[in-house]
């Protein structure tokens, strides 16, 4: 089976096993936003509760005006509040050039886009490429922790650098926000259940093309 054919069969697997996952889970993009600058090295259930501290209140303006020991505080369940309220800040200041609108982020090539957002202090590739997918609807792929895992473990030699893993299911997947939104998805919902760390393999929907 070539590489196309294997990346495309993944996902029908996972498809039929976890459905359409509806992610990202936020109430609006610039919660994405922020959220994607949270889950830095810690797990969403902590991100969800330093968003539960803005109590329903979550903008721009406020994260601009709001005293930075108070965001420390706010954000604490997510970790590193001394660097993430700065990255926090950082990445609004970047918003606020397109005037918080997400059409006038969205209307910009995705390659300026995505090289803006790598300047802004605390935002890695996986943080920009999630923003520009979940945020803003830019056909961009998503790699993280598990993407690398998952493919190391069947294997789907897709590269060992994030650049060469991006490129392999861009390369060999219709272009198509949806599809590269479901099927991060799908991969995190896969390495949670199944390609753990220590791998649980009963009942593995990728248990008949896996080689682990």
């Amino acid at each position: 089976m070539d590489k196309k054919n294997r990346a495309v069969v993944v996902y029908d697997l996972l498809f039929e096993r976890y459905g359409d996952l509806n992610w990202w889970p936020a109430e609006t993009p610039y919660e994405v936003i922020v959220g994607a600058v949270l889950t830095q090295n810690t797990t969403w259930t902590n991100v969800e509760k330093a968003i539960a501290g803005f109590n329903g209140d979550l903008h721009p303006e406020l994260i601009l005006n709001t005293d930075i020991d108070a965001l420390k505080e706010i954000i604490k369940p997510a970790g590193f509040a001394n660097q993430k309220s700065a990255y926090l800040q950082a990445v609004t200041r970047w918003f606020m050039r397109y005037n918080f609108e997400v059409e006038a982020v969205s209307s910009e090539p995705l390659e300026k886009m995505r090289t803006e957002l790598l300047a802004v202090q605390g935002v890695g590739q996986e943080t920009a490429d999630a923003i520009l997918l979940y945020a803003f609807g830019f056909p961009t792929f998503v790699i993280d922790k598990y993407t690398m895992r998952l493919c190391e473990r069947l294997p789907l030699e897709a590269g060992k650098t994030y650049g060469q893993v991006k490129n392999f299911f861009e390369s060999n997947l219709t272009e198509s926000v949806p599809l590269y939104n479901n099927y991060h998805a799908l991969i995190v919902m896969q390495c949670k259940d199944h390609c753990r760390k220590s791998p649980n393999c009963e009942d593995c929907p990728l248990m008949d093309m896996c080689q682990f």
